[in-house]
């Protein structure tokens, strides 16, 4: 499990951003320079995951403010992506696919049964963790302002 302080596990994941050009490969390697907030969510579709990335997406701007991309990820494939987000009007971010958990593993964000987590990891520009909350219950979320709050602690 990733700690604060802690190198952030490279990864390299299939995804989509809505896009035919956005259903690509994404890395974490190419954000190096600027802020990550990773948004590790249970299942596409569900009520609770909904409201969340809805949420996020409708406060995109005060993540561009601190310059920060935000990359959510599930263990659902590309094609539910897509459906999903098509099904709530787009979002304003990559959605990307963890099919088996390899990911959510190395972040530790995987419960005792093997589900994920909900769970935020804020990395900084160099690659380092430099926040990370896990949900215990998968019914609330980290707010916009609380991210934002984290995202503005990191060095320029």
């Amino acid at each position: 499990m990733v700690k604060t302080g802690d190198l952030a596990p490279p990864f390299t994941l299939e995804g989509t951003d809505g896009t035919e050009a956005g259903r690509r490969s994404y890395s974490l390697e190419e954000h190096l320079g600027e802020p990550v907030v990773l948004v590790f969510y249970p299942a596409d579709g569900s009520p609770v995951c909904t409201v969340q990335l809805r949420s996020y997406t409708e406060d995109i701007a005060a993540f561009a403010e601190v310059g920060a991309q935000v990359l959510a990820l599930s263990p659902q494939s590309v094609d539910a992506h897509e459906e999903f987000a098509a099904a709530n009007g787009g979002f304003a971010f990559p959605l990307l696919a963890d099919t088996d958990k390899a990911v959510g593993r190395d972040y530790g964000v995987l419960g005792p049964v093997g589900f994920y987590r909900r769970s935020i990891v804020v990395v900084d520009r160099a690659g380092i963790v430099r926040w990370a909350h896990r949900a215990t219950a998968g019914l609330t979320f980290r707010p916009v302002e609380e991210i934002v709050a984290e995202l503005r602690k990191l060095d320029p």
